[in-house]
């Protein structure tokens, strides 16, 4: 009752790897990457991305604990959520009421070229350390 199993080898390629790495970047090269102009990142701002909360948190705590009284955190999209649990996570864990939300700014940027564009919610919340 014993069956002779046939072992196949794991996938065989059937080009080089660096063939095929060479057509990849020919497509990306069809397609040119537009550069956009960014202006002079203020030092009392903090652009929230993707990166994990703590990572912001850590930064907007070193902004403080460096002598500085103000800082705005700035997120845009998908982002502000993120934004403001950075923003509150350091509030109420790290200054304990020290820190107060002096203003918050909302508003919509057009982004994308002129016949692909959309509008982007985009938010400030300006932070100040009690003295």
């Amino acid at each position: 009752m014993s069956e002779k199993v046939e072992h196949k080898p794991a996938r065989e390629h059937h080009e080089p790897r660096a063939e095929r790495t060479e057509q990849t970047t020919e497509r990306r090269e069809e397609r040119p990457r537009v550069e956009r102009p960014r202006g002079q990142i203020p030092p009392d701002t903090v652009f929230i991305g993707k990166k994990p909360l703590m990572a912001y948190a850590t930064a907007v705590m070193m902004h403080f604990n460096s002598g500085q009284n103000t800082l705005t955190v700035k997120a845009r999209g998908q982002s502000i959520s993120h934004a403001v649990d950075v923003v509150e996570v350091v509030r109420r864990r790290f200054f304990q009421g020290k820190l107060t939300i002096k203003e918050v700014r909302i508003a919509s940027e057009v982004l994308g070229e002129e016949g692909d564009t959309r509008n982007v919610s985009t938010i400030e919340i300006v932070l100040e350390k009690a003295a």
